[in-house]
């Protein structure tokens, strides 16, 4: 197979296939095989982020797949090295021991250092905390196992082995971890429950949101009335995968979206007034100890101001 590889300027890589394949072949193996500085994890991920178009249309899916005369244009966007300080940041402990550590994560406060962001986060809370964290997810989000938004609280799990850290995302994956969310949403959905079965990728046009496309990648949320409060819902979502945005993304979908959401609702100041970030809470983690085997339910009670905007809408309604 002839390849082209035209370097432009800002790391920006033109790949061009100008001969015959045989078989239409996955975009991420192609590229894999094609760019081997890079490896494949890092190209899904590229993919992942918007960072990959085919014939100038952003490509939103690692098994997409590619044909010849196919014009594929990879960025890379340049790294800054981040040095990873520890940082004494108060952390709120739902269960700890020598294998993992459960936090309530509060609104507001990022969960790995990047670009932007390259202090003050979970992570420089977490060195200063732990003496160990797994290295499996490499040295800028050492031990994350999964994450939270940025402005979504609640329960995380945090590996402080490699051991711990595989068995942990293997459940998940196999979703055996169950993840409970809780969220005010602004809208009234007809049923008391049901399931968001709606692929999820990167928008076409803006690359920091995610967006319900039939290309995109798998995502199943399912839901559950817990309280009606006036044209506001409190809801219980339940997550069959972990995709980016997923239940602000499912939710804005079916016209409700999450209250006080500033990119995929519609921001209330009498809402927002109560709220740091969205009113969605990552409410209960399930999961088996990865060691002892043991059943392992934590809860995370709700913010300060989750509490007050139930206690306004319930006055309200």
């Amino acid at each position: 197979m002839d390849l082209e590889i035209i370097p432009t300027v800002n790391n920006i890589d033109l790949i061009e296939v100008t001969a015959d394949l045989t078989k239409s072949e996955r975009i991420d193996r192609f590229l894999a095989n094609q760019l081997t500085n890079l490896s494949r994890s890092r190209i899904q991920a590229l993919i992942d982020e918007g960072y990959v178009t085919v014939n100038n249309s952003l490509c939103n899916n690692k098994k997409d797949l590619i044909k010849a005369g196919d014009r594929i244009q990879l960025v890379t966007p340049a790294s800054t090295p981040l040095d990873l300080v520890a940082q004494e940041i108060p952390l709120d402990i739902l269960y700890e021991d020598e294998h993992l550590i459960v936090i309530n994560k509060p609104a507001g406060l990022v969960v790995h250092p990047a670009v932007g962001h390259s202090d003050g986060t979970l992570v420089n809370a977490l060195l200063a905390h732990c003496q160990e964290l797994s290295g499996i997810n490499g040295t800028q989000r050492p031990g994350i196992v999964h994450r939270l938004d940025k402005d979504t609280s609640g329960a995380m799990v945090v590996a402080k082995s490699d051991r711990a850290h595989q068995d942990l995302q293997a459940q998940i994956q196999a979703k055996t971890a169950r993840r409970e969310y809780l969220g005010i949403v602004r809208g009234v959905p007809k049923s008391e429950s049901g399931v968001i079965d709606a692929a999820i990728a990167r928008h076409y046009r803006d690359r920091k949101k995610m967006a319900v496309m039939e290309n995109g990648r798998k995502a199943v949320t399912h839901w559950q009335i817990k309280e009606r409060l006036g044209n506001y819902t409190l809801v219980k979502f339940d997550l069959e995968t972990g995709r980016t945005h997923q239940i602000r993304v499912h939710s804005a979908h079916m016209g409700w979206a999450i209250a006080g959401d500033p990119v995929y609702g519609s921001p209330n100041k009498e809402i927002s007034q109560y709220l740091l970030g969205q009113a969605l809470h990552a409410w209960k983690l399930t999961f088996i100890h990865p060691v002892s085997g043991k059943l392992i339910e934590n809860i995370a009670p709700l913010p300060e101001g989750f509490e007050k905007l139930l206690v306004f809408l319930r006055r309200r309604s």
